[in-house]
């Protein structure tokens, strides 16, 4: 990089980001202020080692008082730069340090004092900065090190009545002695000191100007003196210029300075640019003066490495509630396009996580922000694994969901990422904290690890439920619902974080779907939401319930503790048939949604396999229930679902005179013949499924009779057996039963009739039986999956089955 590129037109800054033309401005003061540092400290050595050292007999009394009043002068320069910057800085602590800020104000003084008197005398400063400097900058007050001294506001509430804090009072001033007045208002003190510099660096100009254009330093009388004093002239006039010299250099500076802050408004432009709203002022001010004290205090080119990602970082990490203030709305600001930077960061995600839990009165704005943070990591699975990693992360994120915590200093619009306006009114209190942690659980909850580690916490699976039991009120004496209620926005969002981890694939789901099925209130609660969907809210809340009874009737004490639950069969069947209560619409579909109408059927095909109770409560529903199914399974759009309930019903509802009721299903044969002969994959499987539970209530006369309505011929059928095997030769977990059911209908084809077993053969039945005992794997004896693990088994092994037919073929 070339030297000279940080003084180009300012064309070069606007191609960087907002903070950069920050960085870019930091960079050029401090060459400013590096060059003016150099100079004095050259000053200083050659006045004290030169002229006061080798000449304070030769001077003259006029050169002599000169040259010292200059020192003086740069003396007080330096000791009010360095408090301008402290004091400054004051300005933006919190107004809850202040009682503690005499004490420390008093102590900086001191040290302050002794740092300007070891300036006249010492030549290098920490990491080799000259520490004799004009502008130097405070090492540390109390302790800490300054990272961002805040000069910069004295001098645009000063230079510029348009100054954003001028405009949205965001001072923050306060006295900081009870007795002292204005006068220990830190801008003040702070605006004092600067002009002090000014007036310091004024006359500095002026005298040494004045001994440079006089050039009366005294005549050399005799040929001794003229041996001793003939390099005093020279000596003097390098004095003057170099004071000269270093005080054109700072008045360049602050020069440039003004016209960047306060007449071109950088400070505005870059917070307007980086689109951090009329709080983030402050933040780019920080920043500027940490970019501006790294170029100071060790190479000039540390601050042009900076940028707002890492600086809200380091804030963020602080002990300082203001500086963790600043970082973590910076974060939040920049979050979405640093997401994996924030997301590396092991202490920037355990600060976040730890400010979940914060709970005391001044702490709800960072709170929210780290929440809303915390939601954004939760959202990509690597930084949601980091999140859900961190020791204590659920405790805090269930801190959220307390309906008792802390007043909420912000607005619902935040959850969402968008711009608050101030004109909007506050929400309700609780509601934004809860629905935020509700936002971070449903995006967490989509990783199966991090179900588990939800499900271990202690009470938040309670606390997730109970807010679905508002909405049962809500639903039945509101009309419409309301979208905008936060109390429907908090229970829409845990039944989405409900049914994520009711869906949890593994052992991990089989424990989770019993622990919230156990919950007495999670199946009332549901039932509720089932019995309204007059609107589209209702109609959004009523499908998540109808998936997460779905995904809890995989779990066999679940099925049955739902179909004990009153009413709940009704409600399914009248989603899915619409046939119990008045229609709501006179749409071609009921007046029920798609998804819904599907999901019910598949929640109510769940809640029947293995249960012949359920299977009972779905026949009490309606008289003509079975006719009804038949006719469903007709329908394009619900079809697949009813022909799948009604085999189930078929195979596990033979009970208290089911049997007869269910001989209604034979109506449905020759409709079930046709899917089966130019069906393809899951429509196949379970076309062939039905067609082997309704074949058990028809006689072989009756078969015969349905083939010939169906039009389709037993060799035509025989052979679609056989292709089927031979095309689905290898189980699939997409069509677990899909050999099974051949097979089963293969058999009692062969027992009904012996002709079907020489018909069998002469397409090589046997062969293809033979293959499926090879490739027999245990997904094809199980019912219910959950992901790869088999949940529900078959009452009859897929090998007995397998031998079965084997040995009918073999009795031909």
């Amino acid at each position: 990089m070339e030297f000279w590129i940080p003084f180009d037109s300012d064309s070069l800054a606007d191609a960087y980001s907002p903070e950069k033309k920050l960085t870019v401005v930091a960079l050029r003061l401090a060459i400013l202020e590096k060059a003016a540092c150099g100079v004095g400290a050259l000053g200083f050595i050659w006045a004290t080692v030169v002229l006061l050292g080798g000449f304070a007999i030769a001077l003259q009394r006029t050169d002599f008082w000169f040259v010292t009043v200059i020192l003086l002068v740069e003396g007080a320069r330096i000791f009010s730069r360095s408090h301008e910057l402290e004091w400054q800085h004051q300005a933006t602590w919190s107004l809850t340090e202040a009682g503690a800020f005499s004490f420390r104000a008093i102590r900086s003084s001191s040290r302050s004092a002794a740092r300007a008197f070891r300036f006249l005398f010492e030549t290098s400063g920490p990491r080799g900065a000259v520490v004799g400097t004009p502008v130097g900058l405070p090492v540390s007050v109390d302790g800490r090190r300054w990272r961002s001294p805040e000069l910069l506001s004295c001098f645009t509430r000063k230079s510029d009545p348009r100054s954003s804090a001028n405009r949205t009072g965001q001072s923050r001033e306060s006295p900081r002695h009870p007795n002292g007045g204005w006068v220990f208002i830190s801008s003040n003190i702070s605006r004092l000191l600067y002009w002090l510099q000014l007036i310091s660096a004024t006359a500095c100009v002026i005298l040494s100007l004045m001994r440079l254009v006089q050039q009366d330093y005294g005549e050399v009388s005799a040929a001794a003196d003229k041996t001793e004093k003939q390099n005093r002239g020279p000596a003097l006039n390098i004095f003057y210029s170099l004071a000269l010299s270093e005080a054109l250099l700072f008045l360049a500076e602050r020069a440039y300075w003004e016209w960047k802050v306060s007449r071109c408004l950088l400070l505005e432009e870059a917070n307007r640019e980086c689109g951090l709203g009329p709080a983030g002022l402050v933040s780019v001010r920080r920043f500027f003066y940490d970019a501006y004290s790294r170029c100071i205090n060790g190479s000039i080119f540390d601050g042009i490495k900076m940028d707002m990602v890492s600086f809200g970082e380091e804030l963020l990490v602080s002990g300082s509630r203001d500086e963790q203030l600043i970082g973590v709305r910076i974060l939040l600001r920049f979050a979405d396009k640093a997401m994996r930077r924030i997301g590396a960061s092991v202490a920037v995600m355990e600060r976040l996580v730890e400010m979940l839990n914060w709970k005391s009165s001044g702490e709800e704005e960072i709170r929210t922000a780290a929440a809303v943070v915390v939601s954004k990591l939760a959202g990509k699975k690597q930084s949601g694994i980091r999140v859900a990693g961190i020791t204590g992360a659920m405790e805090s994120i269930s801190s959220l969901l307390d309906t008792g915590s802390g007043a909420n200093a912000t607005r619902l619009e935040e959850i969402n990422g968008r711009q608050v306006t101030a004109d909007r009114p506050e929400k309700n209190q609780h509601s934004t904290f809860n629905l935020l942690g509700l936002l971070i659980l449903k995006k967490l909850a989509k990783d199966p690890d991090n179900c588990d580690k939800i499900g271990k916490t202690k009470g938040l699976i309670p606390k997730i439920i109970d807010f679905t039991t508002a909405i049962s009120r809500k639903i039945r004496h509101q009309n419409p619902i309301a979208s905008t209620d936060p109390e429907i926005q908090a229970a829409k969002r845990a039944l989405q974080v409900l049914k994520l981890l009711a869906g949890t694939t593994g052992r991990t789901g089989e424990i989770l779907r019993r622990e919230i099925s156990e919950i007495v209130f999670t199946i009332s609660n549901i039932r509720e939401i089932l019995k309204h969907g007059e609107d589209e809210i209702s109609k959004s809340l009523q499908t998540i319930g109808v998936e997460i009874i779905t995904f809890l009737a995989m779990d066999e004490a679940a099925r049955e503790s739902i179909g004990a639950t009153g009413g709940m069969m009704r409600e399914l069947m009248r989603i899915f048939l619409d046939c119990a209560g008045p229609a709501v619409s006179a749409g071609g579909d009921g007046g029920r949604d798609r998804h819904v109408r599907m999901e019910a059927g598949e929640a109510l095909a769940m809640l029947v396999v293995e249960s012949e109770r359920n299977c009972e409560r779905v026949l009490r529903v309606g008289e003509n229930v079975v006719e009804r199914l038949v006719d469903a399974a007709g329908d394009s759009l619900i079809g697949a679902k009813a022909s799948r309930l009604l085999s189930y019903l078929c195979a596990y509802g033979e009970v208290a005179n089911g049997f007869q009721r269910m001989k209604a299903v034979i109506k449905a044969f020759p409709m079930v013949l046709n899917a089966m002969m130019i069906g393809e994959a899951k429509q196949l499987e379970v076309s062939i499924g039905f067609a082997v539970r309704i074949v058990r209530f028809m006689s072989p006369i009756d078969f015969i009779e349905e083939l010939e309505r169906a039009n389709v011929s037993e060799i035509e059928l025989i052979k679609r057996l056989v292709h089927i095997l031979q095309k689905y030769n290898v189980p699939s977990i997409r069509t677990p039963s899909m050999r099974r059911n051949v097979i089963e209908l293969s058999i009692w084809l062969m027992q009904s009739n012996e002709k079907y077993i020489k018909l069998f053969n002469n397409y090589e039945m046997a062969n293809e039986l033979q293959n499926v005992a090879e490739t027999t794997a245990d997904l094809e004896c199980f019912v219910v999956f959950s992901g790869s693990v088999g949940l529900t088994r078959h009452r009859t092994t897929m090998a007995f089955l397998v031998d079965t037919a084997l040995e009918l073929l073999l009795e031909d």
